[in-house]
């Protein structure tokens, strides 16, 4: 079962746009909200500073930005379905790996992206900078690298296996190796 697939059972049971869109921001389905308990996720949360909208930049979102989370979603498995009918047609992968990051990265995660070829960083989740960085199925490492220079306070890796199947995480820019050099580097494991 793919980790979206509530999406489609939500629209099934009558949901509405707005109902969809919600529990794809915060990852999780209405009927599984029973088992995240309110007072434990206010306890992780306490004596954690509020953010202050002032002091957050505001990064204007590309044109084009999805208007549906449910239609970007059904975008995205198509897309990994054309991929993976490609390598088994063909033995060889298509080379649409950093796209296909950033949109997981706008469906997981709530990325917001930027212009295309903005400088410095893809987009924003939760009003911080975020450079993604997409490690192929071609690709061993679990390690990435990401120009020093970038104007980004979060890096989001992002790896797809040979099953086609994404995961993801988000790292604080201070936790990356190599802070003198030209390259951070970053790691999935």
């Amino acid at each position: 079962m793919s980790d979206w697939d509530f999406l489609h059972d939500m629209r099934d049971c009558g949901y509405s746009a707005e109902d969809i869109a919600d529990a794809a921001a915060c990852g999780y389905a209405p009927w599984q909200a029973k088992y995240i308990d309110r007072e434990w996720a206010e306890a992780q949360l306490e004596g954690e500073p509020e953010e202050d909208a002032a002091s957050v930049q505001p990064v204007r979102s590309r044109e084009g930005f999805p208007f549906s989370i449910l239609k970007q979603t059904e975008i995205f498995q198509d897309l990994v379905d054309c991929a993976a009918r490609h390598f088994e047609n063909t033995g060889r992968y298509l080379q649409v790996w950093g796209e296909l990051g950033e949109i997981y990265a706008e469906i997981k995660f709530g990325l917001r992206r930027h212009a295309t070829h903005a400088p410095g960083s893809d987009g924003t989740i939760d009003g911080k900078r975020v450079e993604v960085k997409t490690i192929s199925p071609e690709k061993a490492s679990d390690h990435v690298l990401v120009k020093s220079q970038g104007n980004f306070e979060k890096l989001l890796i992002v790896r797809i296996d040979r099953d086609f199947q994404f995961q993801g995480k988000l790292i604080d820019r201070g936790e990356l190796s190599g802070g003198t050099g030209k390259y951070l580097k970053g790691r999935l494991g």
